[in-house]
């Protein structure tokens, strides 16, 4: 009993020396397999993370693409700057760093609170940019105590340059990146470095993410401390993409320089490829405030400014079109077969509907007019005539075809619709029905009209080039000879043809170029009148012709009414000037030029300006002198096929 109770104990223990041996060969070949597994299947994954440790990457933004006018001229360039960066893993002590530099660079409280913000929202090896505009001085004195400031990081980086305050409202601006930028462009997500700024508005806003380029890094070592031990290599990005635009610097700032003191726009445009050489709003503002971020100061002078600098008046500014809007109204008449040229009109001065009175611009009436006395005089009494027959739908649908109501440059933030208005747009809207007065007035450019500068300078060319739709735009094709060889061969046998219609109507299929209308007459028509307009004595741009043959042009005045006056008023003859400020009426003059051989067309607007006689048509007899005696360098620029 003694002997087989001594054999149980014995083989008991031998199990379990067995089992724990088994569990320490499990153990062993557990820990050899992973051993093997981490050294043959993951190697790759933890020298990754090893390398994360080991190494560190600096993002930095590349330059921005140039944005250039049709010469090659500087628009938009970059200049270099003086940054100052802090590294927080690489100071021993932030605050003896930030009240050293806070002595060096005279930074306020508010500064302070704000790098310590930021310093607490990103990762301690990401740089935070203490300023990005240092002054060569303050540059200097940073890397003459830089043995003292632990962790600051002098950087010689570049910065957006606007070099041409004229083309502020077309190019826009660069400034910081938000966060609406992060969401609602997504191309941001892997092009963001410390001092990266983003386009905002104007072409800057539209090309951005072409102009942004691609970001470059920096590869340091760093030892089990963070701190950096030898820059490994570098990667420099690459810089955004240059862009050519179709503007002519030297019209801009001839254009801008003649709408100086004023508040208004300027529009010039090629009426057969629909480049546009000028586009200037005013007053201008500096875009280069905002690139470093613009100050309080200068902001609230900028959005409380009466003129209001920051909108782009020649796509943003909505006026009525005034008397030029009579071009469309004789075009829609004479295509809708309403009213014959030959038709004339008694004006006394006024016309009386429902009890109300219609007054003409002219106290004492023009007498009988037909059509062409009716443009070249502006008679309003004869378009209220015109547009009772006519009916605002049919005259909508005419405004509508030559591209007024809706965006000239498609992709442009700023751009706003305008308004044609017509009886479904009016019961939608306004839920009532269009009334017989109303039409009277739009068929005279004033009551609901909306137009922008832009659109009325796009009704003028499509007039000009015969009645032929285009697409105007501000950036070249890469391929700017291959899209329009065949122009030069259009124009001249658009008027071998031009007498042949059957013919003509041939040719013309074989080109982009399509018709607006069937009966090309009724653009010649109105062509003539605008010659009468200003270079024939009782026209309303008379006093602003050229007389040089190579310079003589053909325009329409108008007046965009900003109040109706009242009949106590009109008995009291008030003149326009003699009226505050806000209240007085803007002038605005549309016109192409040369008048045998069209090739440009342009909109003059002034706020307030009065009629367009005496504001806008002076400024644009200025002007178009000087685009035509630059059309010849242009098409040799052209012809020679440089930098296209």
């Amino acid at each position: 009993m003694i002997r087989s109770s001594g054999e149980s104990k014995v083989k008991l223990i031998g199990r379990r020396m067995f089992i724990i041996s088994a569990a320490k060969a499990v153990v062993v070949f557990g820990l050899l397999g992973r051993l093997i597994s981490l050294q043959i299947n993951e190697s790759k994954k933890y020298k990754t993370l090893s390398d994360k440790n080991r190494f560190r990457e600096w993002k930095f933004s590349p330059p921005r693409g140039l944005i250039n006018d049709y010469f090659g001229e500087n628009i938009a360039s970059n200049k270099q700057v003086y940054q100052l960066h802090i590294i927080p893993e690489n100071s021993e002590n932030l605050e003896v760093l930030l009240f050293r530099l806070k002595g060096i660079l005279n930074l306020s409280e508010k500064n302070i609170f704000q790098i310590k913000r930021k310093i607490g929202s990103q990762k301690p090896w990401d740089p935070v940019i203490i300023s990005d505009n240092l002054t060569w001085s303050e540059f200097s004195r940073i890397n003459l105590f830089l043995h003292e400031l632990q962790g600051a990081e002098p950087v010689v980086s570049v910065a957006r340059l606007y070099t041409e305050p004229s083309s502020a409202h077309v190019i826009g601006y660069v400034s910081k990146i938000s966060k609406k930028d992060l969401e609602n462009k997504s191309y941001l997500e892997n092009k963001v470095a410390a001092g990266t700024r983003v386009g905002k508005t104007g072409l800057e806003n539209l090309l951005d993410s072409d102009v942004i380029g691609e970001v470059g890094y920096k590869r340091y070592e760093v030892n089990a401390y963070g701190k950096r031990i030898k820059e490994v290599s570098i990667d420099p990005g690459e810089a955004g993409k240059n862009f050519r635009t179709t503007l002519d610097l030297e019209v801009q700032n001839i254009s801008a320089k003649l709408l100086e003191g004023k508040a208004g726009a300027i529009c010039v445009m090629d009426i057969y490829r629909g480049d546009i050489i000028a586009m200037v709003s005013s007053p201008i503002f500096d875009s280069n405030k905002f690139v470093h971020g613009i100050n309080s100061e200068d902001w609230k002078s900028l959005i409380k400014h009466r003129d209001k600098p920051l909108v782009n008046k020649a796509i943003a500014g909505l006026y009525p079109p005034g008397s030029t809007i009579k071009l469309l109204s004789a075009i829609s008449a004479l295509e809708n077969d309403v009213f014959n040229t030959k038709k004339k009109i008694n004006c006394t001065g006024f016309i009386e509907l429902y009890g109300e009175k219609y007054h003409c611009w002219k106290k004492k009436g023009h007498g009988y007019v037909n059509m062409r006395d009716g443009i070249k005089q502006s008679c309003d009494v004869y378009f209220y005539e015109l547009s009772r027959k006519l009916g605002i739908d049919r005259l909508s649908e005419t405004a509508k075809k030559f591209g007024l109501g809706k965006p000239v440059l498609n992709g442009f933030i700023e751009e706003k619709n305008g308004l044609v208005p017509n009886t479904k747009w009016k019961k939608k809207n306004i839920g009532q029905n269009w009334y017989l007065g109303e039409t009277l007035h739009a068929g005279i450019g004033q009551g609901y009209w909306q137009t922008s500068p832009l659109q009325l300078c796009l009704m003028t060319a499509q007039i000009a080039n015969g009645g032929y739709k285009i697409e105007p735009r501000i950036i070249l094709d890469d391929d700017e000879n291959k899209r329009f060889k065949d122009l030069n061969q259009f124009i001249t046998d658009k008027k071998l043809f031009s007498e042949d219609s059957s013919s003509f109507y041939e040719f013309i299929s074989k080109f982009k170029y399509k018709s607006l209308f069937e009966n090309p007459e009724n653009i010649k028509f109105v062509q003539d009148a605008l010659f009468g307009a200003t270079n024939e004595p009782l026209g309303t741009s008379y006093g602003s012709r050229l007389t040089d043959k190579k310079f003589i042009f053909a325009g329409k005045t108008g007046t965009s009414q900003v109040r109706r006056f009242t009949e106590r008023q009109r008995e009291l003859e008030i003149k326009n000037e003699d009226l505050p400020y806000e209240q007085r009426d803007h002038a605005l003059f549309v016109a192409f030029a040369p008048y045998k051989d069209p090739r440009y067309a342009i909109s003059v607007l002034v706020e307030h300006g009065g009629s367009g006689s005496r504001s806008a048509a002076p400024i644009a007899k200025k002007l178009i002198k000087k685009v035509l005696e630059r059309h010849s360098l242009r098409e040799s620029y052209r012809d020679k096929g440089e930098n296209i």
